[in-house]
């Protein structure tokens, strides 16, 4: 995917994030009212992280998310299911290591 906004994700960076976006568990130990597959299907986490970039991008509030972005409360409730899990804390220290092996880093 070619990329034309800062805070679309290319293929090559989509790759490296993908692994990090952890994916929400049913509780066994919770009765549900719905089955497993009911109510609406989950979001594609590239677009939950390109939704997100876009609100750090643009420093906009949630609540005003464009609509074609995904609902500014779903993309809100991934990104603090996110931190609290450290996808972001996970990302970054995968960048700083492919900087290190680059020889980018100067430690001394």
């Amino acid at each position: 995917m070619k990329q034309e906004h800062s805070w679309e994700t290319t293929d090559a960076f989509w790759n490296v994030a993908a692994p990090l976006a952890p994916l929400k568990q049913r509780n066994p130990n919770r009765e549900y009212q719905r089955n497993p597959g009911g109510g609406r299907p989950p979001m594609n986490p590239r677009k939950v992280l390109e939704a997100i970039f876009y609100v750090v991008r643009t420093a906009i509030q949630w609540n005003v998310l464009p609509k074609s972005l995904g609902s500014s409360s779903a993309v809100h409730r991934h990104f603090r299911f996110w931190c609290a899990q450290g996808v972001f804390h996970a990302l970054w220290a995968a960048g700083l290591g492919a900087y290190e092996e680059a020889g980018g880093i100067q430690w001394t």
